[in-house]
């Protein structure tokens, strides 16, 4: 039997729709819609004669961006498959439109591969373990989120190197950790799922691997102990006719050389000042007791390259630095299929998809728009974060991180969007688990395939790319 799933659209608002029913008839409501959406049909992943091209979509992706920095991004993307698949959120955004969903959204992630999570600082000063990259957020079916993490852990670990019953054992256990874990989410009440976070310190001792258990350990005190006066600052900056200045390392991190470079610098002070309107009056005290300094552009990423991001050095006395990251904000690679934003600042929806995901956000975290309509949010620089070592992963850790990847991932849906409806439909046994593995190992097929039309498209010279050393 033939089934057929809504096409996309474009012309609408994403969004999420609270149903105030009880968890009961909710829960229900989610188990019947496997009717029209059997969760077997999540397993197939066949291109489309229609298909996009995707060095087109890439190519497409990049317009608006620093046009001297694609030559990055396209060199980043080149080094391998695993690579290639961080930077192509926008083609697989346009794959996962047309693929079965059921209608029940969430705030997703957007680009949810499994580098997109680590530990990271509360406010508190706990450091707990999360979704840290925002960039695409935006209300969209729950399934998009599930489906390009656990293509992710193919991906990665064929990387790796592990073998195809290893791989597939590490997916498994993702899209497993996910759906048990939105059950448990769906049993609790909507404040105890809201305070719900997960302690990155208490991971340590569940961690089977003994290399990687103390590696973890070093990593984790290395980003509690961090001293920014003593670290960062004598990496990052330099003195120079009697100001503090950010080191220029080319191509990389650089000041712009313009005859316009100080009719720049204050539109970024002017700009800096409406950032800071969008903080809290207690966060503006802070930010007050600092003094901006100096800032200069940044490359970040994969995905992000060529995008305008920059470091805001800030000083508060001689001894005090405090580093602000400014990061540029497009248009989701998603809202062409789930519906535009409701935000007319693109920072605003990182911002606020940030919050409704997270337990905790940086203190902070807030949004500007330039004086040429460019959008940005501002956050904290390297506050306590730790980022996953994947590429040192044996098949045990990755297990265990896909379990706590799916266990995060299922809470920042539960935060957001219907947790009953989509444990009715997930079920209690393996049917969608068997068949999300499915999917997953045939898209990465899919992404080396388009890993091999990029090569192509360098070779050919379509493309521009930098190899940095």
């Amino acid at each position: 039997m033939k089934h057929k799933y809504a096409k996309h659209t474009n012309n609408k608002t994403a969004q999420i729709t609270v149903d105030q029913r009880s968890r009961a008839d909710r829960k229900a409501d989610g188990k019947a819609m496997r009717l029209a959406v059997p969760l077997a049909s999540h397993g197939v992943w066949q291109a489309p004669q229609d298909r996009r091209d995707p060095i087109e979509l890439l190519i497409e992706s990049g317009i608006g961006r620093v046009p001297e920095l694609l030559p990055i991004r396209y060199g980043r993307m080149l080094q391998s498959p695993f690579t290639f698949y961080r930077g192509a959120a926008a083609i697989m955004a346009a794959d996962l439109a047309d693929l079965p969903k059921t209608g029940i959204h969430v705030q997703a992630c957007g680009d949810c591969h499994l580098l997109n999570f680590g530990g990271f600082g509360t406010p508190e000063r706990r450091l707990i373990f999360a979704i840290n990259d925002f960039d695409e957020t935006l209300p969209a079916p729950w399934e998009w989120d599930i489906k390009r993490l656990t293509t992710s852990f193919v991906v990665a670990s064929r990387h790796n190197g592990f073998t195809a019953n290893e791989i597939r054992e590490a997916t498994q256990i993702c899209v497993r950790s996910y759906r048990e874990h939105i059950r448990e989410f769906s049993k609790m009440n909507a404040l105890e799922v809201w305070y719900f976070s997960i302690d990155a310190e208490k991971l340590i001792d569940t961690i089977e691997d003994t290399n990687t258990k103390q590696r973890f350990k070093k990593r984790v005190t290395k980003a509690r102990d961090r001293d920014v006066m003593d670290e960062d600052f004598p990496e990052l900056v330099t003195f120079e006719d009697g100001r503090h200045r950010i080191r220029d390392k080319p191509p990389l991190i650089y000041h712009n050389q313009t005859e316009e470079a100080a009719i720049i610098e204050a539109r970024v002070r002017d700009g800096f000042e409406r950032y800071r309107a969008t903080l809290a009056d207690d966060r503006r005290v802070l930010l007050d007791r600092y003094e901006l300094k100096d800032i200069a552009m940044k490359v970040v990423g994969v995905g992000s390259v060529g995008t305008r991001c920059s470091i805001v050095l800030l000083m508060g006395g001689a001894e005090e630095p405090l580093f602000l990251q400014v990061k540029e904000a497009r248009n989701s690679v998603l809202e062409p299929y789930a519906g535009n934003s409701a935000y007319s600042n693109r920072g605003q929806r990182v911002v606020m998809g940030q919050r409704l995901m997270l337990s905790a956000s940086d203190i902070f975290l807030g949004w500007v728009e330039g004086e040429y309509g460019n959008h940005f949010y501002i956050r904290q620089m390297r506050d306590m974060k730790i980022k996953p070592l994947v590429e040192l992963f044996t098949p045990s850790t990755m297990n265990q991180y896909a379990e706590l990847c799916g266990w995060t991932l299922a809470h920042a849906h539960a935060r957001s969007g219907d947790a009953a409806k989509i444990a009715g439909y997930l079920g209690k046994n393996e049917d969608f688990d068997e068949a999300l593995t499915d999917f997953a190992e045939a898209y990465a097929d899919q992404n080396e395939r388009d890993y091999k039309a990029l090569k192509s498209a360098v070779q050919k010279g379509q493309l521009e790319v930098y190899i940095e050393s």
